[in-house]
């Protein structure tokens, strides 16, 4: 997969803050489909699409033992989101740098006139 196309999965799932609690939770420790929706208040089946979600977007995994499904995070795939955002903040930071110094040249400019 493009790493474009990974990156617009895992902002995708992050997009939704059902699936952010979810991950919060998940940081916790693993946990079942059952425990993982007690908090919300929607139908299961809905709240499976959103286990879905994360687990294409690979920021989770499941393990079916029996008839009881359990989630758990799966760190490394945070590395996208955290690559794509620290390439745009150091663009940023470059940016602004350049600007900060375009600001002293006028400055210096003004009062050596």
């Amino acid at each position: 997969m493009a790493q474009a196309a990974v990156a617009d999965d895992v902002f995708y799932a992050l997009s939704n803050a059902t699936r952010r609690k979810v991950l919060e939770h998940l940081s916790r420790r693993p946990a079942t489909v059952t425990e993982l929706a007690a908090p919300f208040d929607m139908k299961l089946p809905s709240f499976v699409q959103h286990l879905s979600v994360l687990e294409r977007s690979r920021l989770v995994r499941s393990k079916k033992l029996g008839r009881v499904r359990t989630y758990e995070l799966a760190p490394e795939r945070f590395k996208v989101a955290e690559d794509w955002l620290t390439t745009r903040r150091q663009l940023w930071e470059s940016r602004l740098d350049q600007f900060d110094q375009y600001v002293k040249q006028l400055k210096d400019k003004e009062s050596a006139s």
